[in-house]
């Protein structure tokens, strides 16, 4: 390096009519077109190794693409900064601004090597697999941590590289030694995100929610769709999207149907006479759920739950393997109970009443004269 760096000089002194500030723009801008050169060669051979590879290993080079680009440029450019005739404050502004891009390549490799381990460690689970309680549980926790420890990457890095300017470390330095006043207004300022940031890494261990978890919220029923670091977006029924902040789950009541297995009971609820055959309707229930292919062949269960004036409530209960299917089933036992009903027993559904007298029958004069009337002009 050191003969290549005598040759160049040499080579300046004798077109002493060449300006070294151009001489040393001519150096850096070959030293940043060899690295781009030399990192296309690279980038282009590993995409032909791992095209027969599964998706990991093509996910992993094209991961990988930016820092790597990066790193060869920093290299190449120390190399060309040592090489070009640059005076002192040059050089010295030069290799301050590698040290920062050299901070910011740790901090983007670092991101990159927690987003492959995160891939990694989820590979074993399966979202779309039946019983997915355990890979919800891991997802879950996986996401929170890694959206959190990212976060911590980011200020770290902008941390340290701010720490580099001398003006913003003698700055950093007095407000610590200010003891207080600063971060205690930072602390109030910041509090609505600190307070997310904590609930979020509580979230991850404690687990209340998990990711596709049937919850109520806000009186609306829905699935929790994404857990980032400062909030939570809930999936409803109609498609809609709730964005709650992560502290809601920590401070708020919610309901969580999935909290230990997807299996739920459901209830369906009939008022019907009280002439209805309570017996054939279990059994038709019975035979209505054992046909049905959401039933998951544990609970089936009917009750006569109240009392009413003229009809009497009957619940019928029936399981099934998550939420989805609970909320089809509960309408396919009503349907097909009422279809039921009124097919072979019409007088079983609420009716009302009127109960006439044996005084009510007596004709009075009034009513005679009334119905005579009626006859003279029907006739």
């Amino acid at each position: 390096m050191d003969r290549i760096a005598t040759i160049a000089r040499a080579g300046v002194n004798s077109a002493h009519w060449v300006p070294a500030w151009a001489v040393s723009l001519l150096v850096l801008g070959i030293s940043i077109a060899v690295a781009l050169a030399a990192h296309k060669v690279l980038f282009r051979i590993a995409t032909r190794l791992v095209s027969d590879r599964d998706l990991f290993w093509r996910s992993l080079v094209q991961r990988t693409e930016g820092p790597i680009r990066l790193a060869l440029i920093i290299v190449c450019l120390a190399f060309g900064a040592t090489v070009a005739p640059l005076t002192t404050p040059e050089a010295m502004l030069i290799r301050h601004l590698l040290l920062v891009c050299f901070i910011c390549l740790a901090g983007w490799v670092a991101r990159t090597v927690l987003h492959i381990w995160t891939t990694i460690y989820l590979r074993r689970f399966k979202l779309d697999s039946e019983d997915n309680l355990l890979a919800r549980k891991h997802t879950t926790q996986s996401r929170i941590l890694q959206r959190v420890a990212a976060m911590l990457i980011v200020v770290i890095t902008i941390a340290a590289a701010l720490m580099t300017f001398e003006s913003v470390r003698q700055y950093g330095v007095s407000l610590l030694a200010s003891a207080g006043a600063a971060g205690i207004v930072l602390g109030l300022a910041l509090q609505p995100l600190l307070k997310n940031l904590v609930a979020g890494i509580q979230i991850a261990v404690t687990q209340p929610i998990r990711l596709e978890d049937a919850v109520i919220v806000e009186g609306e029923w829905g699935n929790v769709e994404e857990i980032n670091a400062t909030y939570v977006v809930v999936r409803l029924w109609d498609w809609r999207r709730m964005v709650l902040p992560l502290s809601y789950f920590i401070e708020h009541p919610f309901q969580n149907w999935t909290r230990e297995n997807a299996s739920l009971i459901g209830t369906a609820y009939l008022h019907v006479d009280y002439t209805a055959p309570v017996e054939v309707m279990r059994r038709r229930l019975q035979e209505i759920a054992e046909a049905s292919p959401l039933w998951d062949r544990r609970v089936v269960n009917m009750q006569v739950t109240d009392l009413g004036t003229d009809t009497m409530e009957i619940r019928m209960l029936v399981s099934a393997s998550n939420a989805g299917r609970t909320f089809d089933i509960r309408c396919e036992v009503r349907e097909k109970m009422i279809a039921f009903l009124q097919a072979e027993y019409p007088h079983a559904l609420p009716r009302a009443r009127a109960e006439v007298s044996e005084r009510d029958e007596r004709p009075t004069p009034r009513r005679a004269g009334m119905a005579e009337a009626v006859v003279r002009q029907v006739s």
